[in-house]
């Protein structure tokens, strides 16, 4: 395990719902209940993102936008185009305007919008994440509002498959989809996040440092055992001045803060699970007693964890 691997166990993909756009210009759709993290792939041809505010932006064939926002936005073939379709929640479309018009012969199924498929009809592919919690919002928070990663020749092999894909219609299509779905999300996520430009979250980049790497993966893998420095330092083969500096250096927090958060993040996530307790999350996480766990989540979240637990 590692920290991506954590910061996406709750925003995986199953059985999600691919809403593909098939379609000749002109034609738009708008997002008006987008989920907290949205994936969208131009697969053919070109399209614009228009969000709330700000200018809109290009997608040119095999661009993929991370959409990090809970604000309307559409997605056009070009700026100006108006909206045909409208997108309420994870799959719930409806037609704008008189679907008999010309260039207004789209079809609403499970998965696609549009005009039939064909070689001079644009592709965009949409997928939205809703779950996740506490345990993904490092890497939301390390996003922009709109993150636009352009194609390598891996993602661009990729996309070639989905777009293979949804213009099929095969028996166990959906499993299919959703496991490219969370191939595709990960690795635009890391070349999103080895852009000089990019901020990953507390500790991405440290991973490839072998030992403090490591000490991470631990720290991930257990976070319940009662670590401390000098142990943690005994797992990077290093001393404890020596670790805690590099810890430091590059995760940008002491060791066992960054532990600590993390074990805070699981137990947000962990206290919502209907008939949780306060004392079993507390020992989920690493913590003797109820009365510990509750000062450290309370100073760590401004909040006692029955609080939290009950949404107050």
């Amino acid at each position: 395990m590692d920290l991506l691997d954590d910061y996406l166990a709750g925003v995986r993909a199953r059985g999600a719902v691919f809403c593909s756009t098939v379609s000749v210009p002109p034609w738009g759709m708008r997002f008006n209940d987008p989920a907290p993290l949205t994936l969208s792939a131009m697969l053919r041809g070109h399209a614009w993102l228009v969000p709330a505010e700000g200018e809109p932006v290009e997608l040119p064939q095999g661009t993929i936008a991370l959409v990090r926002t809970r604000s309307p936005y559409s997605i056009v073939d070009r700026p100006g185009s108006e909206v045909q379709v409208l997108v309420d929640g994870a799959d719930c479309c409806t037609l704008v305007g008189d679907p008999g018009e010309a260039r207004r012969n789209w079809r609403v199924t499970g998965r696609t919008v549009g005009d039939a498929a064909g070689s001079a009809t644009d592709l965009l592919v949409t997928a939205g994440y809703r779950g996740g919690g506490d345990l993904c919002r490092p890497l939301l928070d390390a996003l922009p509002p709109v993150t636009i990663v352009r194609p390598d020749s891996g993602l661009s092999a990729l996309l070639g498959l989905i777009a293979a894909e949804v213009e099929q219609d095969e028996p166990g299509q959906q499993i299919v989809l959703d496991r490219f779905l969370d191939l595709l999300l990960v690795r635009a996520l890391r070349t999103w996040f080895a852009h000089p430009g990019a901020a990953p979250p507390h500790g991405y980049q440290a991973l490839a440092d072998p030992d403090i790497g490591h000490v991470l993966r631990r720290l991930h893998e257990e976070p319940a055992r009662p670590w401390t420095v000098a142990s943690l330092a005994v797992e990077a083969g290093m001393s404890r001045t020596a670790f805690a500096r590099r810890f430091s250096a590059l995760v940008g927090k002491p060791p066992l803060a960054y532990l600590t958060d993390w074990r805070m993040a699981l137990a947000a996530d962990r206290l919502r699970v209907p008939g949780a307790t306060v004392a079993e999350v507390g020992k989920e996480v690493g913590y003797t007693d109820g009365f510990a766990f509750s000062v450290a989540f309370k100073r760590v979240r401004g909040m006692a964890p029955s609080a939290h637990r009950d949404g107050s």
